[in-house]
């Protein structure tokens, strides 16, 4: 029988060991490692840049997807450049990012929105005083998908409407104002199709009720164009009536003023004045788990929209309301709107009928 040969184990460790700092020092070398840590001056601005988002109300989902639209513009500088000062930053530098996202990204949504994000920063550092100007505005966008609507079944609104007009007739004042307010987020929505953004900042000066039967209406100050106003259901009139009595009441009751429409409460007193967009959300993700319908502001939004539609409102009447460019384009809203049939009317046979009983 031959003799057995074992091999040296001793040997055999130590020259895995050094093809694996070989391969380590290989792949510390890679140039796609560089990280998307800005310099010292960007990630400060940055920082005052997500607060003041934070500011305006926007939620986490959306302060998230800034920081990462941001942190593809901090990986191309620091892949194409070793140091750039901001007030450095110019229409060279934002054009070939530009061309970097259009090898990067072969969504034309992932590149809007990059592009989008850096322009709405490069703003931001505009009104600081520290670019002259706004390059990313020459930068041209892709074109947006317009994705299928998927708006709050009729059913579901239904549900949604009868349940908040029982639970505003709790005994419990808190929880009746708690429960009209939200009445009043629903309507300003499905009735007047407002967007979360616009609903923080709204004020008791904003709401108009006629004294000569017309519609009520809700004043929506544009950032970007002249203030105009927005036709509400009839209902409203009524459920604004009763809301702003127990508003004063229980403003009174928990010391505290404000000029908002809405308010941030717990379940004993009123806290302040004024409701953010993320605890606008918070409302409507409770009211979906608890009665599990399709249900997020967005999706009552577009109810809105078909709403319209059905009403005959003129397209161009439907784009002012809805704060939209003349040139957006509607026409998938057009095309479905057959599938989606909304009535109005029933806001109001269901409080009728609720009070009569």
């Amino acid at each position: 029988m031959g003799r057995v040969i074992r091999p040296n184990l001793a040997i055999i460790f130590r020259e895995k060991k050094e093809k694996m700092n070989t391969t380590t020092a290989e792949i510390t070398t890679v140039p796609e490692l560089r990280s998307s840590t800005p310099t010292p001056e960007l990630f400060a601005l940055e920082q005052e840049f997500y607060a003041n988002l934070r500011l305006q109300g926007k939620s986490q989902n959306t302060l998230k997807n800034y920081k990462t639209d941001l942190d593809c513009f901090n990986y191309y500088l620091n892949s194409e450049y070793a140091s750039v000062e901001v007030k450095n930053f110019d229409q060279t530098l934002v054009s070939n990012y530009g061309q970097y996202l259009e090898k990067k990204y072969t969504s034309d949504n992932s590149r809007r929105r990059r592009v989008q994000a850096l322009r709405i920063f490069f703003d931001f550092l505009l009104n600081k005083g520290l670019v002259t100007s706004n390059p990313v505005r020459k930068l041209p966008t892709s074109p947006k998908f317009l994705d299928i609507p998927r708006p709050t079944p009729f059913i579901d609104v239904r549900t949604l409407w009868t349940y908040m007009v029982e639970e505003s007739h709790s005994q419990d004042r808190i929880q009746a104002l708690l429960s009209k307010r939200n009445q009043i987020l629903f309507l300003l929505i499905f009735g007047a199709g407002l967007k979360v953004s616009d609903l923080s900042d709204l004020s008791i000066n904003d709401i108009t009720i006629s004294s000569n039967g017309d519609e009520p209406r809700v004043l929506i100050r544009h950032p970007k164009r002249d203030a105009y106003t927005v036709a509400l259901p009839k209902i409203f009139e009524k459920i604004y009536a009763e809301y702003i009595v127990i508003l004063e009441e229980m403003k009174l009751k928990s010391q505290i003023s404000f000029d908002n429409l809405l308010f941030y409460a717990n379940p004993y007193r009123i806290i302040s004045g004024g409701l953010s967009a993320r605890g606008i959300e918070i409302i409507f993700e409770d009211y979906r788990n608890k009665l599990i319908i399709v249900l997020t502001p967005k999706s009552l939004r577009q109810a809105c929209i078909f709403k319209w539609i059905q009403q005959q409102k003129s397209i161009s009447l439907i784009k002012e309301w809805l704060g939209l460019a003349p040139s957006y384009d509607l026409k998938l809203y057009l095309e479905h709107a057959p599938n989606f049939l909304y009535n109005e009317e029933i806001l109001e046979d269901i409080y009728t009928n609720y009070r009569r009983h």
